[in-house]
Protein backbone atom coordinates (compact mmCIF):
# COMPACT_ATOMS: atom_id res chain seq x y z
CA UNK A 1 0.00 0.00 0.00
CA UNK A 2 1.17 3.31 -1.38
CA UNK A 3 1.71 6.60 0.65
CA UNK A 4 -1.74 8.61 1.11
CA UNK A 5 -1.30 12.44 0.06
CA UNK A 6 -3.97 15.27 -0.16
CA UNK A 7 -4.71 15.40 -3.83
CA UNK A 8 -3.15 19.05 -4.93
CA UNK A 9 0.32 17.73 -3.10
CA UNK A 10 0.40 15.00 -5.52
CA UNK A 11 -0.36 17.26 -8.63
CA UNK A 12 2.41 19.29 -7.77
CA UNK A 13 4.78 16.38 -6.60
CA UNK A 14 4.17 15.39 -10.48
CA UNK A 15 5.27 18.34 -11.27
CA UNK A 16 2.28 19.40 -12.95
CA UNK A 17 1.46 23.06 -11.04
CA UNK A 18 1.88 24.67 -7.27
CA UNK A 19 -0.17 23.28 -4.87
CA UNK A 20 -2.29 26.35 -4.96
CA UNK A 21 -2.51 26.01 -9.08
CA UNK A 22 -3.24 22.69 -8.03
CA UNK A 23 -6.59 23.95 -5.74
CA UNK A 24 -7.86 25.70 -8.65
CA UNK A 25 -7.15 23.16 -11.07
CA UNK A 26 -9.34 20.93 -8.65
CA UNK A 27 -11.93 23.88 -8.44
CA UNK A 28 -12.91 24.43 -11.70
CA UNK A 29 -13.74 20.50 -12.10
CA UNK A 30 -10.36 19.66 -14.14
CA UNK A 31 -9.19 16.99 -12.48
CA UNK A 32 -10.23 13.04 -12.11
CA UNK A 33 -9.72 10.82 -9.62
CA UNK A 34 -9.78 6.58 -11.25
CA UNK A 35 -12.34 8.44 -13.56
CA UNK A 36 -14.56 10.51 -11.42
CA UNK A 37 -14.21 14.60 -11.36
CA UNK A 38 -13.01 15.83 -8.10
CA UNK A 39 -13.78 19.31 -6.65
CA UNK A 40 -12.96 19.46 -2.86
CA UNK A 41 -10.17 20.55 -1.70
CA UNK A 42 -8.27 17.34 0.38
CA UNK A 43 -9.45 15.06 -1.16
CA UNK A 44 -6.95 12.25 -0.42
CA UNK A 45 -5.35 9.89 -2.69
CA UNK A 46 -2.59 6.90 -2.35
CA UNK A 47 0.22 7.35 -4.65
CA UNK A 48 0.94 4.52 -7.09
CA UNK A 49 -2.78 3.36 -6.64
CA UNK A 50 -4.93 5.72 -7.42
CA UNK A 51 -4.87 7.39 -11.36
CA UNK A 52 -5.48 10.59 -11.23
CA UNK A 53 -5.53 13.07 -14.75
CA UNK A 54 -5.21 16.76 -15.08
CA UNK A 55 -7.33 18.01 -17.60
CA UNK A 56 -7.68 14.31 -19.57
CA UNK A 57 -3.63 13.66 -18.75
CA UNK A 58 -2.39 11.12 -16.34
CA UNK A 59 -0.18 12.56 -13.61
CA UNK A 60 3.06 10.16 -12.73
CA UNK A 61 4.52 11.53 -9.33
CA UNK A 62 8.05 11.98 -9.92
CA UNK A 63 10.01 10.02 -7.07
CA UNK A 64 13.28 10.54 -7.93
CA UNK A 65 14.75 13.64 -5.48
CA UNK A 66 17.05 16.58 -6.46
CA UNK A 67 18.48 18.69 -4.43
CA UNK A 68 20.81 21.37 -6.61
CA UNK A 69 23.47 23.62 -5.21
CA UNK A 70 23.56 26.66 -7.73
CA UNK A 71 26.28 29.37 -7.10
CA UNK A 72 23.67 32.16 -8.09
CA UNK A 73 24.75 35.11 -10.09
CA UNK A 74 23.65 38.79 -10.15
CA UNK A 75 20.79 39.53 -12.40
CA UNK A 76 19.07 36.66 -11.63
CA UNK A 77 15.56 36.47 -9.63
CA UNK A 78 15.16 33.36 -7.62
CA UNK A 79 11.36 32.04 -8.48
CA UNK A 80 10.70 29.50 -11.17
CA UNK A 81 8.56 32.25 -12.75
CA UNK A 82 8.74 36.02 -13.08
CA UNK A 83 5.91 38.37 -13.81
CA UNK A 84 8.04 41.03 -15.36
CA UNK A 85 9.85 38.98 -17.38
CA UNK A 86 13.11 38.88 -16.08
CA UNK A 87 15.57 35.80 -15.76
CA UNK A 88 15.03 32.98 -13.29
CA UNK A 89 17.44 31.19 -11.55
CA UNK A 90 15.87 27.95 -13.03
CA UNK A 91 17.01 29.24 -16.59
CA UNK A 92 21.05 28.43 -15.34
CA UNK A 93 19.72 24.82 -15.48
CA UNK A 94 20.21 22.51 -18.14
CA UNK A 95 17.24 21.11 -19.76
CA UNK A 96 18.08 17.17 -18.77
CA UNK A 97 16.22 17.47 -15.06
CA UNK A 98 12.91 16.35 -15.84
CA UNK A 99 11.17 17.59 -12.54
CA UNK A 100 9.41 20.52 -11.06
CA UNK A 101 12.55 22.43 -9.16
CA UNK A 102 11.81 25.61 -7.11
CA UNK A 103 14.38 28.04 -5.22
CA UNK A 104 14.40 26.68 -1.55
CA UNK A 105 14.79 30.23 0.02
CA UNK A 106 15.54 33.71 -1.39
CA UNK A 107 18.11 35.78 -2.97
CA UNK A 108 18.30 39.15 -4.06
CA UNK A 109 18.10 40.04 -8.13
CA UNK A 110 21.32 41.49 -7.38
CA UNK A 111 23.03 39.03 -4.57
CA UNK A 112 25.25 36.54 -5.48
CA UNK A 113 25.16 32.79 -3.42
CA UNK A 114 24.15 29.81 -2.86
CA UNK A 115 20.95 28.70 -3.22
CA UNK A 116 19.56 25.51 -2.96
CA UNK A 117 16.61 23.91 -5.85
CA UNK A 118 15.03 20.90 -5.24
CA UNK A 119 11.75 18.96 -6.02
CA UNK A 120 11.22 18.16 -2.76
CA UNK A 121 9.01 20.16 -0.72
CA UNK A 122 9.34 18.78 2.77
CA UNK A 123 12.97 19.31 3.04
CA UNK A 124 11.95 22.53 1.49
CA UNK A 125 10.26 23.22 4.26
CA UNK A 126 12.03 21.73 7.39
CA UNK A 127 15.26 23.81 5.76
CA UNK A 128 12.94 26.97 5.55
CA UNK A 129 10.21 26.96 8.41
CA UNK A 130 10.87 28.74 11.88
CA UNK A 131 9.55 25.55 13.49
CA UNK A 132 12.46 23.80 12.67
CA UNK A 133 15.06 27.07 13.32
CA UNK A 134 16.98 25.17 16.65
CA UNK A 135 17.49 21.50 14.38
CA UNK A 136 18.62 23.12 11.51
CA UNK A 137 20.99 25.51 13.88
CA UNK A 138 22.12 22.15 15.55
CA UNK A 139 23.09 20.82 11.99
CA UNK A 140 24.96 23.73 10.46
CA UNK A 141 27.07 23.95 13.97
CA UNK A 142 28.52 20.28 12.75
Amino acid sequence: MGETVRLQKYIAMCGTASRRAAEKLIEEGKVTVNGKKVTELGTKVEIGADKVCVMGRIQKCESKKYYIALNKPSGYVTTASDEFDRPTVLELLKDDINARLYPVGRLDFETEGLLLLTNDGDFANAVTHPKYKKIMDKMLSW
